[in-house]
């Protein structure tokens, strides 16, 4: 078994749908930065129930850490016919990520945010992938 975790930001809303045996099954799509400027993009399978209380908190944008087991990448053609692999993780622990921001955060931090130097909130954004969320990532940047 291959355990892995990464820390990321989510690039939609939780996905919820129903095996036909009847099993939730949730999927994340997480976005993590590898290096400055590539961003690796992670599909995160949840089943159960397990993590049902949590989840209702993140929405895109969320900054979450994802602890499981990885599966054997996937190659596939995105939509300009170039290939890209996929990276799967089953889900086995979920944490709420201390670093960066989202939207989330209340208004008194958005004046905070606000009363950063210019330079210190680019270096904040180009370090951590963060930005607004709504302009985080557009869902023609989302592999599947």
């Amino acid at each position: 078994m291959n355990q892995i975790t990464v820390a990321g930001h989510l690039g939609a809303d939780p996905e919820v749908r129903f095996t036909s045996s009847g099993q939730k099954v949730t999927t994340l799509r997480v976005a993590a930065r590898a290096r400055k400027e590539e961003t690796i993009w992670w599909k995160v399978t949840i089943w159960g129930e397990q993590f049902d209380k949590m989840l209702t908190y993140f929405k895109k944008g969320s900054s979450i850490i994802v602890m499981g087991e990885l599966s054997k990448p996937e190659i596939f053609t995105d939509r300009d016919g170039k290939p890209q692999v996929s990276m799967n993780i089953t889900a086995q622990n979920i944490l709420f990520s201390p670093f960066g921001r989202s939207d989330s955060s209340g208004s008194s931090s958005e004046a905070s945010q606000q009363a950063e130097p210019a330079h210190a909130a680019a270096h904040d954004t180009a370090s951590h992938g963060q930005g607004k969320s709504d302009a985080a990532f557009s869902d023609d940047e989302i592999p599947f």
